[in-house]
């Protein structure tokens, strides 16, 4: 490439990342600190709910996942069995149903974001400003465009 980036001393340090997140075990351990027996599924669509910052629709948690539906709809028995997810109606649509976190789900999952990103925080505590600011637009930027590219794959 002509702007000077050598993607072939990138992709060390994307590996290396990878082995950091793993070997540290820092999901598990922030799933520790729920202080629920959850799997990653589970607690990956509190967070989803947590995210969005509003009640959502099974489609709209299984896109936001990037899996089937029904695969979300087993994990939301579960849920609700536990009384973290509740369904409540869709005020634009009375036939619809959306699913919003109870206390206790929006607990657990403030608990485990807590964690996780409290170690993340303090990764780049010493950056400028504009250096995080900087890494998070890149980040969120080629993550977009390589996801388009896997995408077209399909």
């Amino acid at each position: 490439m002509s702007d000077g980036l050598d993607l072939a001393v990138v992709l060390p340090q994307l590996m290396r990342l990878g082995t950091v997140l793993n070997r540290s075990q820092l999901v598990e351990r922030a799933m520790g600190q729920v202080g629920l027996p959850l799997d990653r599924p589970g607690l990956t669509v509190l967070i989803t709910l947590r995210m969005a910052g509003q009640p959502l629709r099974v489609g709209e948690i299984a896109a936001r996942m990037q899996v089937v539906g029904p695969h979300v709809t087993r994990l939301l028995h579960d849920l609700e069995r536990a009384d973290l997810v509740r369904r409540v109606v869709d005020p634009n649509d009375q036939r619809a149903r959306l699913v919003e976190l109870t206390d206790a789900g929006a607990g657990a999952a403030g608990r485990y974001l807590e964690s996780i990103l409290g170690w993340f925080t303090g990764a780049v505590e010493d950056w400028s400003e504009e250096d995080r600011n900087t890494f998070g637009r890149l980040l969120g930027r080629f993550v977009n465009d390589l996801q388009a590219r896997v995408a077209d794959l399909d």
